[in-house]
């Protein structure tokens, strides 16, 4: 066989070859591995980082109840605003004077910013209590690490505090009161043992009369009332002197001749913080 002809058949041979095999296409299959995500429940709102520019006019507030924060003016101010459709829901419902509701709300709460308002919604101190079966939180008030309730929204929170008031006997007194004498419910409350601070129906007092909370109770009860200004000077002859918006125990102790450290020390001040409406010692 000539060379030739060896190569050719050479050829055939390994196409031949090539053609017998399988071509196997391969490709690459992606894996979608889902992930179970759980749930996430917040119960307190969501917080909103706000510059907020403080003039001169926007004074700071010491609030000093379960929440104990100090707040300024124009925060209270957004916090009545965003409370008071409910307090005069409450009110015409159940009978609770708008201006204690907000003005508890706001002490209690620090205006929204207290602990409790922040991790529980529970803007006006709460307690568990017997009988309650909703959620809770541990808290330090007149005892360490007390139960508190806690809810879902805010609004709860407020319509809790009309059940709690309407359902308690010991708070029956309340409401053969004068729905418009906000004086007479902070001080019966007090009485009824909601607080335990001596001071609490002034503080209640003087945050309704600073930011004219009793003007909600007038649009309930379709009337138009102005508390009158007491004679505060007269007052000093008595021994005691009723806190006026913008007096500091400085400009107090200037006034009638007292040390600033004496006037706490009579009044039992652990600090220079002084509400709107508080009575303070003079003598």
């Amino acid at each position: 066989m000539s060379k030739k002809a060896a190569l050719f058949l050479l050829v055939l041979f390994i196409a031949s070859c090539n053609s017998s095999r399988s071509v196997v296409s391969t490709s690459k299959t992606k894996t979608a591995t889902k992930t179970k995500k759980g749930t996430e429940v917040i119960t307190s709102q969501p917080k909103t980082s706000t510059k907020t520019t403080k003039g001169d006019s926007d004074k700071e507030v010491q609030l000093e109840a379960t929440s104990n924060v100090r707040t300024y003016e124009q925060e209270i101010r957004f916090y009545i605003a965003s409370f008071q459709e409910i307090a005069k829901s409450n009110m015409k419902e159940h009978g609770i004077p708008a201006s204690i509701t907000l003005a508890q709300g706001i002490l209690e709460s620090g205006a929204g910013k207290g602990k409790l308002a922040q991790t529980a919604n529970n803007h006006f101190g709460i307690k568990c209590h017997t009988g309650w079966t909703g959620e809770s939180v541990r808290h330090d008030d007149d005892a360490a690490q007390e139960c508190f309730r806690k809810y879902n929204h805010p609004s709860e929170s407020y319509r809790d505090h009309s059940y709690f008031l309407t359902s308690r006997s010991r708070y029956a007194s309340l409401f053969k009161l004068d729905k418009g004498d906000y004086e007479a419910w902070a001080k019966g409350l007090k009485a009824a043992g909601y607080a335990t601070d001596n001071k609490y129906p002034n503080k209640l007092i003087g945050i309704i009369e600073r930011f004219e909370l009793y003007k909600f109770d007038n649009e309930v009860l379709s009337r138009d009332f102005k508390p009158v200004k007491k004679d505060v000077l007269s007052e000093s002859s008595t021994g005691f002197y009723t806190i006026q918006q913008g007096d500091t125990l400085y400009s107090l102790s200037r006034k009638f001749n007292l040390s600033v450290e004496d006037l706490k020390k009579i009044n039992d001040l652990s600090d220079n913080a002084i509400n709107v409406g508080q009575k303070i010692k003079i003598k």
